[in-house]
């Protein structure tokens, strides 16, 4: 089994822990961004990446392109829902290459997308906090034990003052005090 060193060890088995989680999380709301650029195929080509990776296919340059593509394509959304969705299905591609580094700001690429999709129901929801921290729950009970393991290897999420952030925030906290 393959090892990513730094502050801590990584393997290969867990990366695809993270980037199937991330996946998941960014493959409900894919459609918005469809909706808003529906000829723009990047953020689904960057969820298939990460899709192939989680499938046991080798970390390579496509997961960094396409992540890299998607967060381009973000910025070029008309509609938030769509910003997030395509930056979730960014995070997805890019969770093949989570840096074993002691650093807060790793969090947001395991549980960033998963805070965006809470806030892209808040939006569909008439940007009713209720639906998000309903989304939240969602997201804690999909966590396995590994990624909850892997999660606890780093600081705690950065506090930011996007809705996201805090979403995130929250997510990040309720994992760490599962059993």
């Amino acid at each position: 089994m393959t090892t990513v060193a730094g502050d801590f060890d990584l393997t290969l088995d867990e990366l695809r822990v993270v980037a199937r989680y991330v996946a998941e999380s960014a493959e409900p709301v894919l459609p918005l961004f469809a909706l808003d650029r529906p000829d723009d195929p990047r953020p689904g080509a960057a969820l298939a990446a990460a899709w192939e990776f989680v499938g046991g296919a080798p970390r390579t340059r496509l997961q960094r392109v396409t992540a890299l593509d998607a967060h381009r394509a973000a910025r070029e959304a008309t509609t938030e829902a769509a910003r997030l969705a395509a930056r979730a299905a960014g995070d997805a591609a890019a969770a093949a290459y989570l840096h074993p580094i002691a650093r807060a700001t790793q969090v947001g690429h395991i549980l960033r997308a998963a805070a965006s999709a809470a806030r892209v129901a808040e939006l569909r929801a008439g940007d009713d906090p209720e639906a998000g921290l309903r989304a939240i729950d969602e997201a804690r009970a999909r966590a396995t034990p590994a990624l909850v393991d892997v999660l606890r290897r780093y600081p705690p999420a950065p506090t930011g003052r996007s809705r996201v952030a805090a979403l995130m925030s929250l997510l990040d906290a309720d994992l760490r005090r599962a059993t």
